[in-house]
C-alpha cells in the first residue's frame, strides 16, 4: 500500500521559527537576567529629610577693598627724582611715598617771597605816610582853634568897651565877623579831617590786601612745592604706584592710590538669579578662613557681569587676624525666612537647584524616586518636591543602580 505525504505550508513553517525563537528569547532572558542586588544596611549612610523654620541664604565669594581710598596726584609738573615705598607698604598719614623736583617751582617761590617783602615795606611807607599828613591836619586845626579863640576874646573886649562908648559898632561887627569865618574854617578843617581819615583806612586796607594776596600766593606755591614729597594722607596700605623713577609728570596725574588697612568693606559677586531677591540691608556672613564676620548689604549694582552681580557689605563685626585690602572671601547672604520648610543636610552628590534620582527606604527596602532639591543654605538642602519630612533617603551615592527600581536591604 501507498503512503502519500503532504509537504507543509509555509505559513506553518514560519509559525514553527518564530515560536522556537521566542522560546529561546524567554530562556535567555531569565537566564541572564540579573537578580535585583542587595544591600547591608551597616553599609549605607542615611539622612533623614526634617521640616521647620529656616533662614534662606545664599552663597557667594568676594573680597575686601578698602572702605577709604585716596588717590595722590601730581601737584604740579616736576620729575620723579625718589621712590621711598612700593605697593603692600604699610603707610600712616605723613608717610611720603615719592619725591618730585621742580627748579622752576622753586623760582617761583622765590620771586613770590621777594614780591611779598616789597609789598609790606610798601604797606610801611604808606602808614608813615599818612600818619604825617594826618599829624599836619591836626596841625592845621590846632591852628584855628587858637585863631577862634583870639577872634572870641577880641570879640568880648570889644563888647566891654561898647558898653563903655569907646568902641563902634562896625569894629565890635568885623569882630563877630572874624568869630563866625574861624568858626568856619575850624569846622571845614575837622571835615576834611574826618574825610582824610576815612580814605586813609580805605587805602590801609586796599595796601593790607595787597599783601594778604601776595601772601596766599606765596602760601599756595610753598604748599606745592612742600606737595612735590608726596604723602599718603592715611593710615593704610600702598596699593598701586603708578611712576617710574626718573618719569616726567604732569599737574594733576595719578601717582599712587592709598587705601585703608583697618576700615575694610566686602565686594562680593551675587548669582543673577537670586540678586532680585536680595533686598538692601540684607544680613551677611562672611567667612575668612580664620574666622567669621557679620555684616549687612548696603549697596547692590544693576549690571550683570559674567552671570553675577557685584554688591557691597558693611562690616558689622570685627575684623579677624588675617583680614587685608582683597583678601579672598566666601560670604552667605540672607534672601528669605521659611516657616514650615522641609530640608535635609547636604551630602556629597546632592546638587541645589536640580532634580535628582535618590532611593528611599521603605518598608525595609529601598525605592527609587524623582527628589528636586531648592537652596542650599547653611549645609542644608531645600527639598521642593519628592520627599516629606520624616522620610529617610540613601546619602551614598547609588548611580550605578539607577536601573533597578527597588533594591533590597539584609541586617
Amino acid at each position: 500500500m501507498d503512503i502519500q505525504l503532504q509537504a507543509s505550508s509555509p505559513a506553518k513553517r514560519n509559525s514553527l521559527i518564530a515560536i522556537t525563537c521566542i522560546g529561546t528569547l524567554l530562556i535567555l532572558y531569565f537566564t541572564l537576567k540579573p537578580s535585583r542586588p542587595s544591600f547591608d544596611i551597616s553599609e549605607l549612610t542615611f539622612s533623614t529629610a526634617q521640616q521647620g523654620p529656616l533662614d534662606i541664604y545664599v552663597n557667594s565669594f568676594g573680597e575686601f577693598i578698602s572702605h577709604e581710598e585716596r588717590l595722590l596726584t601730581a601737584p604740579a609738573r616736576g620729575k620723579v627724582a625718589e621712590i621711598l615705598h612700593r605697593p603692600g607698604a604699610i603707610v600712616s598719614p605723613e608717610t611720603i611715598i615719592v619725591r618730585l623736583i621742580n627748579p622752576q617751582l622753586a623760582q617761583d617761590v622765590n620771586q613770590a617771597t621777594g614780591a611779598l617783602s616789597q609789598t609790606k615795606a610798601q604797606l610801611a611807607a604808606f602808614k608813615f605816610e599818612q600818619e604825617s599828613a594826618r599829624l599836619n591836619h591836626l596841625g592845621t586845626i590846632e591852628e584855628l582853634k587858637a585863631t577862634l579863640e583870639q577872634a572870641q576874646l577880641e570879640l568880648s573886649v570889644n563888647k566891654q568897651l561898647l558898653s563903655f562908648g569907646t568902641v563902634s559898632k562896625i569894629k565890635l561887627q568885623r569882630a563877630k565877623l572874624a568869630v563866625k569865618q574861624s568858626q568856619s574854617s575850624l569846622e571845614f578843617e575837622q571835615k576834611k579831617y574826618q574825610q582824610f581819615i576815612e580814605m586813609q583806612g580805605h587805602q590801609l586796607t586796599q595796601k593790607r590786601i595787597e599783601v594778604e594776596q601776595q601772601q596766599r600766593k606765596l602760601n599756595v606755591l610753598n604748599d606745592q612745592l612742600d606737595n612735590m614729597n608726596i604723602r599718603a594722607g592715611l593710615n593704610g596700605t600702598l596699593q598701586n604706584l603708578d611712576i617710574a623713577l626718573g618719569e616726567s609728570v604732569n599737574l594733576g596725574q595719578s601717582i599712587a592710590k592709598v587705601g585703608s588697612l583697618d576700615k575694610l568693606i566686602a565686594r562680593i559677586r551675587l548669582p543673577q538669579r537670586q540678586a532680585d531677591q536680595i533686598d538692601l540691608g540684607a544680613k551677611v556672613i562672611i567667612d575668612t578662613q580664620k574666622g567669621k564676620i557679620a555684616a549687612h548689604i548696603t549697596r547692590i549694582e544693576s549690571v550683570v557681569t559674567d552671570g553675577s552681580v557685584l554688591a557691597e557689605a558693611s562690616l558689622d563685626g570685627a575684623l579677624t587676624a588675617n583680614a587685608r585690602p582683597s583678601l579672598a572671601i566666601s560670604a552667605k547672604v540672607f534672601v528669605e525666612h521659611e516657616s514650615d520648610a522641609i530640608h535635609i543636610k547636604q551630602s556629597a552628590g546632592f546638587r541645589p537647584s536640580t532634580k535628582q534620582t535618590l532611593y528611599v527606604l521603605t518598608n525595609n527596602q529601598l525605592e527609587q524616586r524623582k527628589v528636586t532639591f531648592g537652596h542650599l543654605t547653611k549645609n542644608q538642602l531645600i527639598i521642593d518636591d519628592g520627599l516629606q519630612a520624616g522620610e529617610i533617603i540613601v546619602a551614598n551615592d547609588m548611580r550605578d543602580f539607577h536601573h533597578f527600581s527597588t533594591l533590597e536591604l539584609v541586617q
